[in-house]
């Protein structure tokens, strides 16, 4: 079967809900602008690109008679690192970066271990973040290694030692009712079923997704948990694309591809000096920001240009090339000193365009980052020329009149977009440069903030604090310091306890800075800040690079679920904590959300799998947010630290992950694939004590009602009921949800069980209610547990018993039903064929070249993708 099927995953991406990072979009029936990024660290081999182009042709082809001949794939990019060499048929890219991708080839997150896996962290029916292969599974080499179960087969305990095998009977496990965990399915090589894709793709048979008649719900698998009971087909049909789709009559063509080669990043500031510029201290905070963007974060080798505008635009610094502190130097003299006039946006865009010609005659890849504080009707002007270029915004809206014609043009160019309110005494001008690095450079050249802290002193003079340089980062350590009035006295000491000295002081521009040569020490630094002024705003950054190519950084990456938002619709913040794809768990995470007046909401993010968090220990840090004080832009910051005994890395494989397959049945017999390297899956690495701060950009909320807001938010469902048997009572337990969503504490619990999986979800109120006066609700995010014995069902009636509950609130407002859990009343008894009265040795596997014995890694992805809709083939059939 070949790769062919591994690009349908991309149905399951696309058809859901828009990505606010994925470009992809649907136009007559084809699937456009998908983005494939080839990572830095993946050795050159140009039979990458050639596995990927095949594999996407002849999986348009089966996508489009899975989905009853209603898509195709219309065209695809393939992004190719910097390091790889030149070639004709690569063009620079557009808009196109590893922020944007749908794919990502790289190195396998542990060694090893290639399935590939889907980044998925919100909820069923909406898009994942990317689906992740290794370069080995794409060439070929692990195939025999992976792929999904078929639909019959045989439960086996099968063991390899010296030059024999041995293979008996699975046992059931008298606590679980289950089989063992040392028991695999070795599924029938041949088999006739045609569904599901999304669970046996490998099979030469299968072409059709799981529907409503041939969905197993019953089956304890993440696709019902998450999908509340819906098959794949379910789920894509109720899509706005398949909705608004109707079958073709023709065949589709074939995908057309574009090679894209990362170069050299070329970027221009253009910086508003109007004269609304020059209150509230906004020129100089602007200065600030720029300088610590010229001096720390803009890349080596990046071209960069300067252009100032008001009522009409200059261009100051035409493209330099940063090879030095000398080129650094030179643009930040050419910051602007005077605000005055008024503000034509589409005169500072169209100069900068004309900067950036100068060097290409394409704009493609170019960032303009653009820094204003009005609005201007005439900036919709130049939209058109804008989307046309080629050319990515980046705009910083400082204060509350940011435009909204610029706002567009960031958006559809894919750039970055951030609010920095007035009111608020924070570095977040700062924050909003740092965070604008290169979309396309290696993980180990980009800055990475440790620290961006901001305080008002009144009667209290001094801001003490401390900063972590983990081993992880070190070089380039830069420290900046901020005053609004006086300059401060300064004092910094590394772990040793050294003071360190030679603060550049910039008495203009109200900052000091300090570079730490070579690579800084790791452990705590300490530093004491004096104010000289009363009262005094103090602030302090701090930003390193990777201190070791080889070593991936521990990193941040905060976002809202959308852009856009209208009460009483609750948000979701999420925060993303890794040390290259591995998870970083056990961290203290902490999001902070300023509306335009400068207030502050501060918020715990929490990987506990409950409430906002669909996962648990996934590295990902959710919550949701509902507190809005106002209509208008919100801007998000997150601070990350990890303590020494708390902070650990998850060695493990993602849930959403393919399933390694032991081996097939092939006339009766088993015969083997290789084994992969095992890894326990309690295994865990603490890690150093580490700190990180991220911006995660801006949003917008309206129809906010005066305050105080209504009580519209009921208590969060419930994602992780569980329950086991002891005795004759049933265990249950489960996060606590809160009075609304998941912050404060319910009134009481409702908990019903049932014989019917179907009954509990559809009739919840009509199943039999379990007394639970003896149960008092705890605070949100608390351990909930409750014991009771089930009655007036009994074992001849039902071989399992369906638990759910409900939360109730104080203002009567009601949860969705919870995760329905199930208990097992009886052993299962093993399969008749599976019963060996003896162990049977049979001879050390090796590999079979006379059929695929394998992944076809099309259809595996398409599989791993399901987890998009919450399909986890893994844990079981899921039709």
């Amino acid at each position: 079967m070949g790769l062919f099927r591994g690009f349908v995953f991309l149905l399951v991406l696309c058809l859901l809900h828009q990505s606010n990072t994925s470009f992809i979009k649907l136009n007559n029936n084809g699937f456009e602008d998908i983005v494939i990024v080839i990572d830095p660290s993946v050795p050159e081999d140009e039979k990458i690109i050639e596995q990927i182009e095949d594999m996407v042709t002849t999986a348009s082809t089966y996508l489009f008679e899975a989905t009853e001949k209603r898509f195709f794939f219309k065209n695809v990019s393939i992004l190719i690192p910097e390091n790889w060499k030149e070639n004709p048929q690569y063009k620079r890219p557009k808009h196109e970066n590893h922020k944007h991708a749908d794919v990502i080839v790289a190195p396998p997150t542990l060694p090893g271990r290639d399935e590939p896996y889907t980044k998925q962290f919100t909820e069923c029916g909406e898009k994942g973040e990317y689906i992740h292969f290794t370069p080995d599974l794409l060439l070929g080499k692990k195939q025999n290694e992976y792929g999904p179960p078929g639909i019959s087969g045989r439960n086996r305990v099968y063991k390899c030692q010296g030059g024999s095998c041995l293979s008996r009977a699975c046992r059931i496990d008298s606590t679980t009712k289950l089989y063992g965990k040392d028991c695999q399915f070795f599924p029938d090589k041949v088999q006739t079923e045609k569904a599901s894709i999304m669970f046996m793709q490998s099979i030469d048979s299968v072409v059709e997704f799981c529907n409503e008649k041939t969905h197993n719900q019953e089956a304890p698998s993440l696709q019902n948990i998450k999908c509340n009971f819906r098959s794949t087909w379910e789920v894509i049909s109720n899509s706005e694309d398949f909705k608004n789709t109707i079958p073709m009559v023709t065949p589709p063509p074939p995908p057309v591809f574009s090679l894209l080669k990362i170069s050299q990043r070329i970027v221009c500031l253009v910086l508003d000096k109007s004269g609304s510029m020059g209150g509230k201290d906004r020129l100089n905070r602007m200065n600030q920001a720029a300088k610590h963007f010229l001096l720390q974060t803009v890349e080596n080798g990046s071209w960069v240009g300067m252009v100032h505008f008001d009522s009409t635009a200059t261009i100051v610094n035409k493209l330099i090339q940063i090879k030095s502190s000398d080129e650094r130097n030179t643009l930040m003299a050419g910051l602007p000193t005077y605000p005055l006039g008024g503000t034509s946006i589409c005169s500072g865009i169209k100069y900068a365009f004309q900067v950036i010609g100068e060097l290409h005659s394409q704009l493609d890849g170019s960032e303009v980052l653009l820094l204003t504080d009005g609005e201007d009707n005439t900036a919709s002007s130049c939209i058109d020329e804008v989307k046309q270029s080629g050319a990515i915004v980046h705009f910083i809206a400082l204060g509350r009149a940011a435009d909204e014609a610029v706002i567009e043009m960031s958006k559809i160019t894919g750039g970055s977009h951030f609010y920095v309110s007035d009111e608020a005494q924070n570095n977040g001008l700062i924050d909003a440069f740092g965070a604008l690095t290169s979309g396309n450079t290696d993980l180990s050249q980009k800055s990475l903030q440790l620290e961006s802290k901001g305080l008002t002193l009144n009667s209290n003079a001094w801001m003490n604090d401390t900063v972590i340089i983990d081993s992880t980062v070190g070089k380039d350590t830069f420290f900046l310091i901020t005053w609004n009035s006086l300059p401060p006295s300064i004092s910094l000491w590394d772990p040793s306890g050294t003071i360190m000295e030679n603060f550049t002081v910039d008495a203009t521009s109200k900052m000091a800075y300090l570079s730490i040569p070579g690579t800084a020490k790791v452990g705590t630094w300490a530093y004491n800040l004096q104010a000289k002024a009363n009262p005094e705003t103090l602030t302090i950054t701090v930003t390193s690079r990777a201190a070791n190519s080889s070593v991936p950084p521990i990193t941040v990456n905060a976002k809202m679920n959308k852009d856009v938002n209208s009460f009483p619709s609750p948000m979701i913040v999420y925060a993303e904590i890794l040390q290259g794809y591995v998870p970083v768990l056990g961290a203290n995470v902490t999001a902070f959300i300023e509306s335009q007046n400068g207030h502050t909401e501060v918020l715990e993010l929490l990987d506990n799998g409950a409430g906002a968090d669909s996962f648990k220990n996934d590295g990902v840090y959710s919550r949701y947010f509902t507190a809005y004080t106002e209509n208008g832009r919100y801007s998000l910051k997150v601070r990350a630290h990890g303590g020494a005994n708390t902070a650990r890395l998850k060695l493990r494989p993602p849930l959403n992950r393919a399933a390694y397959i032991p081996g097939w049945v092939v006339n009766g017999e088993i015969e083997a694939n290789p084994p992969r390297p095992e890894i326990d899956e309690d295994t865990q690495t603490t890690l150093e004590d580490f700190s990180r701060t991220a911006s995660g950009g801006a949003f917008v909320v309206s129809q906010v009602p005066s305050l105080p807001l209504p009580d519209q938010y009921p208590p969060s469902q419930i994602t992780d009921l569980d329950a086991t048997v002891h005795e004759d009572k049933i265990i249950l337990t489960w996060t606590a949800p809160g009075d609304n969503f998941d912050v404060g504490k319910v009134q009481r619990y409702i908990i019903r069980i049932s014989a019917s999986i179907l009954d509990l979800r559809d009739s919840f109120d009509d199943a039999l209610q379990v007394n639970t006066t003896d149960l008092s609700p705890k605070e949100a995010n608390s351990k909930e547990s409750f014991a009771f014995k089930p009655e007036n069902i009994s074992e001849e009636n039902a071989t399992h018993i369906f638990i759910a509950i409900k939360s109730i609130d104080k203002s009567n407002l009601t949860s969705k039903v919870s995760n329905i859990a199930q208990v097992t009343l009886f052993i299962p008894q093993a399969n008749p064929d599976d019963i060996d009265p003896t162990p049977t040795p049979t001879p050390t596997p090796t590999p079979d070249k006379s059929h695929n014995s394998g992944v076809n890694i099309s259809t595996l992805v398409l599989s791993v993708i399901g987890s998009v809709v919450i399909v986890n083939f893994i844990l079981s059939t899921t039709i």
